[in-house]
């Protein structure tokens, strides 16, 4: 018995000083808040079952966020079942009105377009600033394929903004010319 309380103070400990940086990787991999906060509480029961496992704790940050990786799959495969295409996508709402909080925003909208692995790379490689070796390690994957499923998710990244640019300059001509006619 005496063990497995120290089990628990040991993964508390962990824990109480990772939790901010956990958490902010949980948010990087779903856009909303609250889900992540779901899929870090879902990670840390899935990894405390294993802590005992972890023979190098140094590496639990790792760990946890291969969980949270496999985690947010698996709840997409289950949600993508119940989705339903639409032509008219919501508008991004943007909870204040500064410009970085408002271009944080296109970021999480626009990540939604890449399929989860690729999503994974880019915030591995990106946010967490992990090397392409690490990112191999933390994802099950060679670095060749990385390195590849990086270059498309970009490519398409910037294929979307581009998008997302050209119909902007569109609307406002269509917003111009309507104040022309009003004129």
């Amino acid at each position: 018995m005496a063990g497995s309380s120290g089990k628990v103070l040991d993964f508390e400990e962990y824990v109480r000083n990772r939790q901010d940086a956990l958490l902010r990787s949980a948010r990087r991999l779903v856009p909303d808040p609250i889900d992540a906060q779901d899929l870090l509480q879902t990670a840390l029961v899935r990894t405390y079952g294993r802590w005992d496992g972890i023979a190098d704790k140094s590496l639990a940050d790792a760990y946890l966020r291969r969980v949270m990786i496999n985690t947010r799959t698996e709840w997409w495969r289950a949600r993508k079942l119940d989705e339903v295409p639409t032509e008219q996508l919501p508008d991004a709402s943007v909870e204040d009105g500064t410009e970085q909080h408002a271009d944080r925003a296109l970021l999480m909208d626009i990540l939604g377009v890449l399929a989860p692995k690729q999503r994974s790379v880019v915030v591995l490689r990106h946010w967490e600033q992990m090397s392409t070796e690490e990112t191999a390690e933390a994802l099950g994957m060679s670095t060749g394929t990385v390195k590849s499923t990086l270059h498309r998710a970009l490519a398409r990244l910037r294929q979307e903004l581009e998008s997302r640019d050209l119909d902007f300059h569109a609307l406002e001509r269509v917003d111009r010319g309507q104040e022309r006619c009003a004129a």
